[in-house]
């Protein structure tokens, strides 16, 4: 069994996106280290139940553990002393797909949050940039429209939470209901 403080955030958040209700797109999930940098980042999305395959409305979610967040947490669980906090970087993109009109990135951007409700210490913050994707299948003469939103945001873990990794599971909490309020709101707009 792994026991480092970034399993025990990928377990908080993923059970706090079930208690949402949400579904995990098992194929979906990847747990990499960046062998030259040392970074380990782990990926999944998850969807609105009964969306479909793929889903029409889903959540890609990305967490990073920086190579300078290991050795502070390592320097951290060697001496007992916190020199520099090590933080969990976070990006949550959500993401209509299968739409059968372009959407309107106006109507969209108004009807979801611009950022996320306190989470742990920070905020995810929207970004600035909206992607529109034309997909073209063999018949070129129809198309299928998406439109992705990204959020990011960093994740201090402080000494209390480094020591007590079920912190983790009140730190996320509200991530898991704020997604699905966010994937429910972007379904209805794009309906």
């Amino acid at each position: 069994m792994l026991d480092h403080v970034f399993a025990d955030a990928i377990g908080a958040l993923r059970s706090a996106l079930e208690l949402a209700m949400l579904e995990r797109q098992a194929i979906e999930e990847r747990f990499t280290t960046d062998a030259l940098l040392g970074d380990t980042r782990w990926e999944t999305s998850y969807s609105i139940p009964g969306e479909g395959v793929p889903p029409r409305v889903q959540a890609d979610m990305t967490l990073l553990w920086p190579t300078w967040s290991q050795t502070a947490y390592r320097s951290w669980y060697l001496s007992g002393e916190l020199n520099n906090i090590p933080a969990i970087e976070a990006e949550v993109v959500a993401r209509a797909q299968r739409l059968t009109e372009p959407p309107d990135p106006v109507v969209v951007l108004g009807a979801i949050p611009a950022t996320s409700p306190l989470i742990g210490n920070n905020f995810l913050e929207r970004s600035e940039e909206t992607t529109i994707e034309t997909i073209y299948g063999p018949d070129v003469s129809r198309a299928e429209y998406a439109i992705e939103i990204g959020y990011s945001g960093i994740f201090e873990l402080h000494a209390d939470v480094l020591a007590d990794g079920n912190l983790l599971d009140e730190i996320f909490q509200a991530a898991g209901g704020w997604i699905s309020s966010t994937l429910i709101q972007l379904s209805d707009c794009v309906s």
